[in-house]
């Protein structure tokens, strides 16, 4: 059986050399017009949400934190993560679109190189500086955390044993702050409060 005669019982049209050159050129032109129409479209889309962003040496900018999990926290987990920290001073351009950061030293684990879609524009602002009063400490002060009362009891259940836990309030502290505590341990560290 001729190969011609296999593609006629498959049911596919049987092309003659220039015109299956022509007709695979043609469908080729759509493709490819369809494919830039498509980046086109993305490209504007993309384009009205871009700011260009660019630094001095000299400039201060926050840096964005990833808020994924596995990747290096700053402070506080989940929500309430910072989305920036900073500002840090720009040191050196590496390129158009990276940028040497001066970190501090409990970041030196960090990379000091960023990409501009991780840095922020520091504007200085004075009403957003809040000047804490100075607090002068005596060194001969201390101060300790002492219960005051029991409020409530209860038991804790693991898998093989009970825990006896105590609702403690401690001092200079209201009800509302009063915190769970292991009995034996409170038992063992202030035994005047079970008298």
């Amino acid at each position: 059986m001729s190969q011609s005669s296999m593609l006629g019982c498959e049911g596919l049209r049987q092309l003659e050399g220039p015109e299956l050159v022509q007709e695979t050129m043609e469908k080729i032109q759509i493709v490819k017009k369809c494919l830039k129409a498509a980046q086109d479209r993305q490209k504007s889309y993309v384009d009205k949400h871009r700011r260009e962003m660019e630094y001095e040496v000299g400039d201060k900018v926050f840096l964005k934190v990833s808020p994924w999990k596995g990747i290096l926290r700053f402070g506080k987990q989940g929500k309430l993560s910072p989305r920036y920290i900073g500002p840090y001073e720009i040191i050196e351009r590496i390129g158009p679109l990276a940028y040497r950061l001066a970190l501090p030293a409990e970041l030196s684990l960090i990379h000091d190189v960023f990409h501009v879609s991780m840095l922020r524009r520091y504007r200085s602002d004075p009403s957003h500086v809040i000047r804490e009063p100075e607090v002068e400490i005596s060194e001969e002060l201390t101060y300790m955390e002492e219960p005051a009362e029991i409020l409530d009891r209860s038991v804790r259940k693991l898998r093989n044993k009970e825990i006896p836990m105590v609702k403690v309030r401690w001092t200079h502290h209201s009800p509302r702050e009063a915190t769970w505590e292991v009995e034996e341990h409170m038992r063992e560290k202030y035994p005047y409060l079970f008298q």
